[in-house]
C-alpha cells in the first residue's frame, strides 16, 4: 500500500537512529499505518533501532519493510508455509523443483521445471497458490565465510500500487530463496486485506483514521 492510495502525501522525511518514538509513530501514520496496535508499533520501532545503528538514513522504504515483519508476527499471519523441498539440477536434465506447500491450512504439493533451479521454485509457489505478481528483484547474499556459508536471499515482488520484500537466510540457498519468495507473498496478503479494510470506510471517516 502507498501512502497515496489513502489520500496520504508521502513525507520526505529522512528517520535516524536519534529519531524517538513518537516521531517514528508519526512516520507510520504518514505511511498509512495509523491504525496499527501498539504491539506492532513497539515491535517495528525496536527493530528500526537495530537497523538505525547500522544505517545512517532511515528510508520510507525500509520502515515499511520492518512494519510488514512485524504484522506478520502480530497477526500470526504466515498463511502460505514450505513443507519440504527438493530441487534436482545439473547437466543433460531439466531443473526440477519438487515441493509441498501449506496454504491456509491445506497441504499441497506440485512439481514444475524452469530456467534454473530458482524458476522451477517459483513456478512451484505460483501453481500451488495462484496469483499474478512482477518478481522485481532477486538478490543473494553470503553473511558468513567458506562453502558451507550462510546465504541471505532478498525478494521484492509489485502487484499494481503494492511493493512487499521478503527475506531468508539459510546454508541452502535454494531453501532461502522459496522462503523469501513466500515471506514476501505473505506481506502481500496483509497488503491486500488491509486496501480492502480501507475500501469499506467511508471517506469521512477514512480521513479521520489517518
Amino acid at each position: 500500500m502507498t501512502p497515496e492510495s489513502v489520500g496520504v502525501k508521502k513525507t520526505s522525511l529522512v528517520m535516524g537512529k536519534h529519531s524517538g518514538r513518537h516521531a517514528f509513530k508519526d512516520k507510520l501514520s504518514d505511511l498509512g499505518y495509523a491504525d496499527v496496535t501498539d504491539d506492532v508499533v513497539q515491535a517495528a520501532f525496536g527493530k528500526f533501532k537495530i537497523l538505525a545503528d547500522k544505517k545512517k538514513h532511515i528510508y520510507d522504504e525500509d520502515i515499511v519493510a520492518l512494519v510488514d515483519d512485524s504484522l506478520i508476527i502480530d497477526n500470526k499471519i504466515n498463511a502460505i508455509n514450505l513443507k519440504s523441498l527438493k530441487v534436482f539440477a545439473g547437466t543433460g536434465e531439466p531443473q526440477r523443483a519438487d515441493m509441498t506447500l501449506d496454504v491456509f491450512g491445506e497441504i499441497k504439493n506440485t512439481s514444475q521445471t524452469g530456467d534454473g533451479p530458482v524458476d522451477a521454485i517459483f513456478k512451484c509457489i505460483k501453481e500451488l497458490y495462484p496469483h499474478d505478481v512482477k518478481l522485481s528483484l532477486y538478490q543473494v547474499h553470503a553473511v558468513t565465510e567458506g562453502t558451507d556459508a550462510q546465504a541471505t536471499v532478498s525478494v521484492k515482488i509489485e502487484e499494481n500500487d503494492r511493493t512487499t520484500v521478503g527475506q531468508s537466510a539459510d546454508t541452502d540457498t535454494l531453501v532461502a530463496s522459496a522462503n523469501a519468495y513466500l515471506n514476501a507473498l505473505n506481506k502481500m496478503l496483509i497488503k491486500r486485506e488491509k486496501k480492502s479494510l480501507y475500501k469499506n470506510i467511508e471517506p469521512k471517516k477514512l480521513k479521520e483514521s489517518i
